[in-house]
């Protein structure tokens, strides 16, 4: 606020006069000319030659319109040559700094401040730019608020000698540095700014190892961590910091840095994750952990996953008294621990320590689990088979469909909470066929009729030939685009979770959050696109195996030809040895007539890698999603518009041909309609988009006429869409007649 001060005495001189003599006898007030150096001329004259010098400069060479500010150390008395404007113009004299502090703050509070030479002169310098309860403050707490360490320390520990240097002079320097000196409890040495930058991180690490932090600076700390400009240097301090060895763990702070710290109540609660009352105290401390923004900051995020799984109530399964409701209780509840243990896997599946107590809690709520599941399992019944051709007969809107490949349920509510809450989401279910696998599976969503096709072309050539009168576009999911196909129905396939998981096992957790993001963006675009409707099935779920001895994979002796996977076992006789331990189903498949299955989460001994698999009859492998999302509620009210003339375009003579687009009148209440609606048309050849018009406005009961050429088109396909929305509100295929054009010759 000096700076203030000081702009407000030498305007009262420049208001009358244009010259003004700035007398600073200490030369501890010359840091003030930095604040008017762009408002006024400055000159310094600390000399009879600079004095000389200046006078001629004002008086001979500068253009008398300027204002001038003649700076000078010297007492008054003893100016020659500018003397004269000390008294035909105007003087300021700061003989002590000090004392001119102390009578402005007297002037603007009307209080005292009583605090030493240096502190004033050192509160003067950081006031610049602050106003009056900067000094409020210092007058009631005295010289510990001359700094802002809260604000100040961040910057300086980041970059300690580029801070120190640009901010302050050497004498400020040496004031701030003792202020840090004080907040450190340790006495001044001068040392580098980098030195005392180490100490007051080291200082700020140790107190949130030991759970005592000062308040001053666990603030620092947290504003480090809000920081995108300084956070990388705090990950460079911390990689060169050690844990004191005598620290006790549960005394950290809830806020701490520490991933070793955190991996270390991992292990403690690995110990005792079978004792109640033990956890019961470890959760306390796992739920602040949750809580906690600065543990999120870190991207320390698996104690939500432990939390999921030590909280798991497993005495419900008890009550499951039919396979429907074990279906219902997995996609309630289950579900959730299968994605805690997926994420458990993908943050410690090098560190078997850590990770082994938590899968084998895991694998016993599993366990019984799947007891319920097997027990009702002759309720089981697939509805996979013809999914698609239901959704087709379902919709006679837009609409798009993702045929994921390996997309677990619980996968697909990751996925649905990554999409936009606008559009209505619903979640059903359907049960895939047995075995679960791709080339099975993906036959039942595209084939109504039972058969097993091997190859994908010939199923999507299956159900187009199944619905001749229904256009249908088959493309890739990365392919689409923000504009929508032309065709009513787009099924999109995509297939990387499952090639993934096949391929890298275990180690295609860490894409699967990526995967997870890349659906999710896809559905909004698809919707965003003129898709009134979006749905995601797949053909099957997925198990992961963890961690594994040889004692947990399954050896079974089999008799006559078989063929043996993971998760299922293919047989030409059956296995009478098999049959009770383990699920049995009549299904022909090549040279194959049964089919055998584990009751548990095991596979069977394979010379295959294992981790990720499927093929099995677990409720993570056969309860797949059934999601859709869609756009309602206000296109419902909207204004309708139609192409009326259709018929005429089925036959079209000449180059030129005309749509006509007509808007409704409402029904009933007609306040509840819009009385306007933005449209435009896209216009189609082979499935390819050849033209779009501009965005036109219809109103309510209005007919409006647009015209066209064929421009060497013989066949179109023309849509109407709303603008907002992409919805596509009427269609028409215009055909140009050639027979009947005769080119004017009648």
């Amino acid at each position: 606020m000096i700076d203030k001060w000081f702009k407000k005495d030498l305007q009262s001189i420049f208001e009358k006069h244009p010259i003004a003599v700035f007398i600073d006898e200490s030369g501890e007030a010359e840091f003030l000319l930095r604040t008017v150096e762009t408002e006024y001329t400055i000159h310094p004259a600390h000399s009879e030659i600079e004095e000389l010098h200046v006078k001629y400069l004002i008086e001979c060479e500068q253009p008398s319109s300027g204002k001038y500010l003649i700076f000078t150390h010297k007492v008054k008395g003893d100016l020659k040559f500018i003397r004269e404007y000390c008294e035909t113009n105007g003087c300021l004299e700061i003989r002590y700094l000090q004392n001119y502090i102390k009578d402005k703050v007297h002037q603007t509070l009307n209080l005292n401040i009583n605090l030493t030479k240096e502190e004033l002169i050192a509160a003067a310098k950081v006031s610049v730019g602050k106003d009056r309860t900067y000094w409020m403050d210092l007058i009631h707490k005295g010289a510990t608020e001359i700094f802002d360490l809260k604000k100040e320390l961040l910057p300086f520990v980041h970059d300690p000698a580029v801070y120190s240097t640009e901010q302050y002079d050497a004498k400020l320097r040496e004031t701030f540095y003792r202020k840090v000196n004080d907040l450190l409890e340790q006495e001044y040495i001068p040392k580098p700014a980098q030195t005392l930058a180490n100490e007051v991180v080291k200082t700020i690490l140790n107190g949130l190892a030991y759970g005592e932090c000062h308040p001053v600076l666990e603030v620092v700390y947290n504003n480090w961590l809000d920081s995108i400009s300084y956070q990388e240097s705090l990950f460079r301090y911390l990689d060169s910091y050690t844990l004191p060895s005598n620290l006790d763990i549960w005394s950290v702070s809830p806020s701490h840095p520490f991933r070793t710290v955190d991996e270390k109540w991992l292990k403690e609660i690995g110990k005792n994750i079978f004792s109640k009352d033990i956890l019961a105290h470890f959760l306390e401390r796992v739920n602040i952990r949750i809580r906690n923004k600065q543990a999120q900051a870190f991207g320390i995020s698996f104690w939500t996953d432990v939390k999921i799984l030590l909280e798991f109530d497993s005495k419900n399964i008890g009550y499951l008294s039919s396979f429907p409701e074990c279906v219902e209780f997995y996609t309630k509840y289950f579900y959730k621990l299968d994605t805690a243990i997926r994420n458990l896997y993908t943050e410690f599946l090098n560190k078997r320590d850590l990770l082994e107590p938590f899968q084998e809690h895991y694998k016993q709520i599993v366990s019984i689990f799947l007891d319920k599941w097997f027990k009702h399992f002759d309720g089981y019944q697939e509805n996979q088979t013809g999914i698609l051709q239901r959704i087709i007969d379902e919709n006679s809107v837009k609409t798009a469909v993702i045929v994921g490949d390996g997309v677990a349920y619980e996968i697909a509510c990751k996925i649905a909470a990554k999409v936009s809450s606008r559009v209505k989401l619903t979640k059903n279910t359907v049960l895939a066929d047995i075995p679960s696998e791709t080339e099975n599976n993906m036959s039942r969503i595209y084939m109504a009729n039972g058969v097993t096709e091997k190859v994908h072309r010939n199923r999507e050539k299956y159900l187009g030939e199944q619905n001749p009168d229904i256009s249908i576009d088959f493309i890739k999911l990365d392919e689409t685009g923000e504009d929508a196909k032309s065709s009513q129905f787009l099924i999109c396939t995509y297939k990387d979770i499952d090639v993934m998981g096949e391929k890298l096992q275990h180690t295609a957790l860490k894409y699967f959050p990526e995967t997870i993001d890349y659906f999710a963006e896809k559905i909004e675009l698809l919707l965003d696109s003129g898709y009134v409707n979006v749905y995601l099935i797949t053909d099957h779920g997925f198990v992961l195996t963890g961690l594994l001895s040889e004692s947990d994979k399954i050896s079974v002796s089999l008799e006559g030809i078989s063929e043996k996977a993971e998760r299922y076992i293919r047989t030409a006789n059956r296995q009478a040895s098999l049959s009770g331990t383990y699920v049995e189903a009549e299904k022909s498949y090549d040279n194959f007539n049964y089919l055998y299955f584990s009751k548990t989460m095991n596979p069977f001994k394979t010379p295959g890698v294992y981790g990720f698999s499927h093929g099995g009859v677990s409720p993570q492998e056969l309860i797949t999603p059934y999601f859709y999302w869609e756009r309602s509620g206000r296109l419902s009210q909207a204004l309708k518009v139609t192409i009326q003339n259709k018929d005429d375009l089925k036959s079209v003579t000449g180059e030129l041909f005309q749509l006509k687009i007509k808007s409704g009148k409402g029904a009933g209440d007609l306040s509840l309609f819009s009385i306007e609606r933005k449209v435009f048309l896209v216009f189609f050849s082979n499935k390819v988009q050849i033209n779009k018009s501009d965005v036109f406005t219809i109103q309510r009961d209005q007919l409006i006429t647009k015209e066209y050429t064929f421009d060497g088109n013989t066949e179109m396909d023309v849509q109407l869409l709303d603008a907002q929305t992409k919805e596509q509100l009427d269609r028409a295929i215009i055909i140009q007649n050639k027979d009947r054009d005769l080119g004017g010759l009648l």
